[in-house]
């Protein structure tokens, strides 16, 4: 069993090396690359104003954040919650240097770009050329858009969760006919009648027919010892 993080950030803008903060994480847990069900979620105080412009793409307003905790009264609960596994974003390098800001200010360790799996990256690669944004792959994909009006992390994390499970051929994994048993109901079982091995022995014209096709074909595998 295998453990990563989704996660998403939303911010004052676009520059932590300019004073921007982040103002919301949401983190959804993955194992083996599926949706669990577990989620981290939190409004956080930046301690600065967020400009009119970005409150256009996300919607959170200055008094969404006020009283609510600064990133340090919820870094502990973060780390722990990101393990030390995989973590996924959409255009990850964006939220990795934000959060490695936050970290970086609390003399806490980075997250490490080993563990970054960018979901942007795995579609270009894919859809070479054409549009990649997340709303864009969702479209691509036959996934509801309908919530979406702004940036909400939490939201965006549960699209980019489906997105990833496309992007990745989730859907198909378990479909293993070598593993999997195919059980049917006990009323079911009461009606199949036990079956006795047929031994099926070719004839003798069938068998000179199938030396006869051999005999046209270049070194045959059937014939090697």
């Amino acid at each position: 069993m295998s453990r990563s993080v989704l996660f998403d950030t939303e911010t004052t803008g676009l520059d932590p090396l300019n004073g921007d903060r982040v103002i919301e994480i949401a983190a959804l847990e993955l194992v083996n690359e599926l949706p669990t069900g577990r989620h981290f979620h939190t409004l956080i105080d930046p301690e600065r104003d967020i400009p009119e412009e970005v409150i256009r793409i996300h919607g959170i307003t200055t008094a969404h954040v006020a009283g609510k905790p600064l990133f340090a009264a919820i870094a502990q609960a973060l780390i722990e919650f990101l393990g030390d596994g995989p973590l996924v974003a959409h255009n990850a390098p964006f939220d990795f240097g934000f959060l490695d800001a936050e970290l970086g200010r609390l003399s806490l360790p980075r997250l490490g770009a080993h563990r970054m799996v960018d979901t942007l990256a795995l579609a270009k690669r894919r859809f070479p050329g054409m549009p990649n944004s997340l709303d864009a792959l969702c479209r691509r994909f036959n996934i509801d858009l309908s919530a979406r009006t702004t940036h909400n992390a939490l939201l965006d994390c549960k699209l980019l969760a489906e997105v990833y499970v496309e992007l990745t051929g989730g859907r198909q994994r378990g479909l293993s006919l070598a593993t999997q048993e195919t059980k049917l109901p006990v009323a079911v079982y009461a009606h199949v009648e036990a079956r006795v091995p047929r031994l099926i022995a070719p004839t003798e014209t069938e068998l000179q027919a199938h030396a006869a096709f051999l005999a046209r074909l270049k070194q045959p595998v059937w014939l090697e010892p």
